[in-house]
């Protein structure tokens, strides 16, 4: 594993290559990202961002989702596939929300994966972009990236998740997932393009090729 100033290096690398990572999902509040979140699974955030405008125009809160006829749900939320899942899983949330939290979304990740359709990752996406909250979601870019450049060893996200937090302070959780994210999505992707990578001298995978 990497010694504490290797990790600092690859962050700060990272953080060159992808200044100002950030979600690149379109949200306003925090029932918009927990929303737009649920609907990223298997699809892209362009996706996504394509299809929530209109969304939330029809139903801009919880109360109004938890009463979204389920036929009319699915067709809405279609383009980001596996849209009967999702719709379920829209409406088994808000209304957990509606019926446990007065209709807002909780800073809490025991509430949050308390409601249907909510796992550790959504509760950390919305933890950390929206409720300011600390959170670091991991994805199947995080878990490709972190086990490449040798941040973490295995494919179990709450596993890789626990490694990731404690290497890095509390302060930068939310920061390093997203930039591993982009880096996932831009260069160390399935195939990856080392050549383009900032941290290919602390990089396991480079430097076993």
């Amino acid at each position: 594993m990497k010694t504490p100033a290797e990790v600092r290096r690859v962050l700060r690398a990272l953080g060159v290559q992808h200044p100002n990572a950030d979600t690149e999902l379109r949200y306003r509040n925090p029932f918009e990202l927990l929303v737009a979140t649920i609907l990223s699974a298997q699809t892209t955030d362009a996706r996504v961002n394509e299809v929530t405008p209109a969304l939330f125009e029809r139903y801009p809160d919880a109360a109004a989702l938890a009463s979204a006829d389920e036929d009319d749900l699915q067709a809405a939320v279609k383009p980001t596939g596996f849209f009967r899942q999702k719709a379920r899983a829209l409406l088994g949330m808000s209304r957990g929300l509606v019926a446990q939290h007065g209709g807002q979304v909780p800073p809490s990740m025991d509430a949050l994966v308390g409601l249907p359709g909510v796992g550790r990752k959504t509760a950390n996406v919305v933890l950390g972009h929206a409720l300011g909250v600390p959170g670091l979601p991991v994805d199947r870019h995080v878990l490709r990236v972190a086990n490449r450049i040798g941040l973490a060893a295995g494919d179990d996200p709450n596993a890789v998740e626990q490694q990731l937090c404690r290497l890095f302070p509390r302060e930068k959780w939310t920061l390093v997932s997203d930039t591993l994210i982009l880096h996932g999505r831009r260069i160390c992707k399935p195939r990856p393009l080392c050549e383009g990578c900032a941290v290919r001298r602390d990089c396991d995978y480079f430097q076993r090729q």
